[in-house]
């Protein structure tokens, strides 16, 4: 894979596919549905896909396609693929509060090694780049020009004051409980894969997962913490979290900064 090629394009579809999400949320209303598992469907979610998928498509047509929207792409047995979720966080999208996110990421032999994190309500955007370290864009960036680029890396934690994110849509007794286990100095909530941007940025020490994800809600926001020193790991026994598993279901996890003691489940 080249690795320049392929953040280049992931870089702009993400844009392109901001864009159009932008458009819908800001018009005065749009049309929701609900897919078989009663989660929210919006015509952001499709339209997003459409121009993604088509455009790493057209640049990558021999790598294996993941794509969140598109039922027929979810029975592959793969390792190397690319894995996309157009619009990540759509009951943020829904109820207008902004974070949501797209996402796509390059998985090589089971790895997330390069991903893209676009908010465009929040206009941050978290990429890999070539070399596989991890950069936030910041200011007057676009389809155009370049922003200004800064480094991210994790922070140095103290394990006696912990800064700890968590899911603003599925917080749940057990999440809590476990967090429960660590000395914290503040608690956060972000929607979407912004949670592992934040532990990327240092602004989190840790995210504890308990609760159902697949690996398109996951694999962008894992290659931009592990390209900023962190690690993402099975909850149950802290080995890395792996992608290409049958369905893409995730089991739950734990992202966090290098120097946190974890705690056992």
């Amino acid at each position: 894979m080249n690795y320049e090629r392929l953040v280049d394009v992931m870089r702009r579809l993400a844009l392109e596919a901001g864009e159009k999400i932008m458009e819908i949320y800001e018009s005065p209303e749009f049309e929701v549905k609900s897919k078989a598992d009663d989660s929210p469907v919006t015509e952001a979610d499709q339209a997003a896909d459409a121009l993604i998928s088509a455009g790493l498509r057209e640049a990558f047509p021999d790598v294996p396609l993941v794509t969140e929207e598109q039922a027929a792409t979810h029975g592959q047995d793969v390792s190397t693929f690319l894995i996309v979720d157009p619009l990540d966080g759509t009951k943020e999208f829904v109820q207008r509060r902004g974070d949501f996110t797209v996402n796509i990421a390059y998985v090589e032999d089971g790895v997330p090694v390069r991903g893209v994190v676009y908010a465009p309500a929040k206009k941050r955007l978290f990429l890999t780049t070539s070399g596989g370290s991890s950069v936030e864009e910041t200011g007057d960036f676009g389809l155009e020009a370049e922003g200004k680029i800064e480094r991210l890396h994790v922070s140095e934690p103290d394990n006696d004051a912990l800064m700890v994110v968590a899911s603003k849509s599925h917080r749940d007794q057990a999440t809590d409980d476990y967090i429960g286990k660590y000395a914290t100095a503040d608690m956060k909530s972000a929607g979407s894969s912004l949670k592992f941007c934040l532990v990327a940025t240092g602004e989190a020490d840790l995210y504890p997962r308990l609760g159902r994800t697949m690996e398109w809600d996951t694999a962008a926001g894992h290659a931009v913490l592990a390209g900023a020193g962190g690690q993402v790991v099975r909850f149950d026994d802290h080995t890395p979290l792996t992608y290409g598993k049958p369905d893409f279901a995730n089991p739950f996890f734990i992202a966090y900064s290098p120097g946190v003691d974890l705690k056992q489940p």
